[in-house]
């Protein structure tokens, strides 16, 4: 890390290692950098077969999914998404659930506002406030559908 506080460089995947995928957010220490209450970012690698272990429902935040490298299959409500070339992205509001599944080993960068403190499952879970991916297996579905 630079000694200037306004600048930080690093690289993406040891980065997000240390942090469960997340490179940026409320979750940091107040003298890092890359605390942020407004925005959280995630690096996101999955091995084929990764997927949510449940779906993830009441969202509090916008999300973007932007696919780096593989093929990443995102469910909603009545809709299945898939991002299958570099670029590809999903972007969705507050309130809509959803699920994902990677169909290939995948590079996803995640991109979610605002960062809210506290907001977390009572159950096995990551940084971003929801479970943490099922070693493989299909996505979930919602409950009630």
């Amino acid at each position: 890390m630079n000694d200037d506080l306004t600048i930080y460089t690093g690289k993406a995947a040891p980065d997000a290692a240390a942090d469960r995928g997340w490179l940026l957010g409320h979750f940091k220490d107040p003298a890092d950098p890359r605390h942020s209450e407004d925005v959280e970012i995630k690096w996101g690698v999955h091995r084929k077969g990764d997927a949510r272990e449940r779906w993830a429902t009441a969202e509090k935040r916008t999300a973007l999914l932007v696919l780096i490298s593989g093929r990443f299959r995102l469910e909603f409500p009545g809709r299945t998404v898939v991002l299958a070339e570099q670029g590809d992205y999903v972007l969705w509001g507050r309130g809509v659930d959803h699920s994902w599944y990677a169909e290939e080993d995948a590079v996803v960068l995640t991109v979610r506002w605002p960062s809210i403190p506290g907001y977390r499952v009572d159950e096995p879970e990551d940084r971003e406030g929801v479970l943490a991916p099922a070693a493989s297996g299909e996505a979930g579905t919602p409950s009630g559908l």
